[in-house]
Order: C-alpha cells, then sequence, then structure tokens
C-alpha cells in the first residue's frame, strides 16, 4: 500500500540542505539581515550555523520558516540538489 505524499514542505530535507539553499538564495549577509543570530553574520559557516541551530529550537523554526517561503514562491527549490 503507497501511503500519499507528504504535506509538510520540510518532510525529507536536512537542516544542512535547508540551510545550503537560503545561502544559495539570501547569501550570509542576506541570511543575517533576516534572521538575527550571530552565526550567520559573524564569520559564517554551514558547520557553525548548523550546530547551533540543532541545539536551539527558537533559532531552526525561524530558519524553517524562511525556507518554507523560500518553497512555496519557488517549488523548484525543493528538489534542487
Amino acid at each position: 500500500m503507497n501511503a500519499p505524499p507528504s504535506k509538510d514542505p520540510l518532510h525529507g530535507v536536512t537542516l544542512e540542505r535547508l540551510l545550503n539553499v537560503l545561502v544559495e538564495h539570501y547569501g550570509w549577509e542576506g541570511l543575517a539581515e533576516r534572521v538575527r543570530i550571530n552565526c550567520f553574520s559573524s564569520d559564517p559557516s554551514i558547520k557553525s550555523s548548523l550546530k547551533f541551530l540543532r541545539r536551539t529550537p527558537w533559532a531552526r523554526k525561524q530558519v524553517e520558516d524562511l525556507y518554507i517561503n523560500i518553497v512555496s514562491d519557488n517549488p523548484w527549490h525543493r528538489g534542487k540538489d
């Protein structure tokens, strides 16, 4: 039996993939303007951002919401590698 596809835009998207899409779309400066956390503005890197976001639920929620907005505007981001 096949399950219907998930309507959750975050389904199957890793935090690293989500962050890469946001950096590609906005750049680090643009991302830091939208989500005010130091790991985006002070010596930003994927590794340090992942570490912070995995431990900080409120920041992760903001980043996920920003990603959802991008995906809803540009659905091609979801399947892009």
